[in-house]
């Protein structure tokens, strides 16, 4: 009988794993049994870590917006602000105020001071 020889779907397969693991020290990068064992980590890692990213991101434009209405010249808590935006129905989200806090402070400035004028006139109207 003549030899088979066998497929290369098994080798190829093996390639991409030693592509992705390329980067790994030691015998993460060389041993295929370890290779595929970390390779399969990192992807659980990063499919895991993607929604605490977006969790941290949004923590930090929070404390950015928070601390520059605080520091403002008139004392404003985060929530107020973000309560008066909606009913108010400016569609900002927390990325874009927080990019607004950093680049241009003037602005969120006068975007918080006319807030405040607009809730405080229809509160003394007896609007709300």
């Amino acid at each position: 009988m003549t030899r088979t020889k066998r497929g290369y779907i098994a080798r190829r397969r093996r390639t991409k794993n030693r592509l992705v693991a390329s980067s790994l020290g030691g015998g993460h990068s060389k041993l295929t049994r370890s290779m595929t064992q970390q390779t399969r980590r990192a992807l659980v890692s990063a499919h895991r870590d993607r929604d605490g990213q977006k969790r941290n991101f949004r923590r930090l434009w929070i404390t950015r917006i928070n601390a520059v209405i605080r520091e403002g010249v008139v004392s404003y808590i985060y929530s107020r602000f973000i309560h008066d935006l909606y009913k108010k129905q400016l569609l900002l989200n927390r990325k874009i105020l927080a990019q607004i806090a950093i680049s241009n402070r003037n602005c969120l400035y006068m975007i918080s001071n006319e807030i405040i004028k607009e809730v405080d006139w229809k509160e003394s109207a007896g609007i709300i």
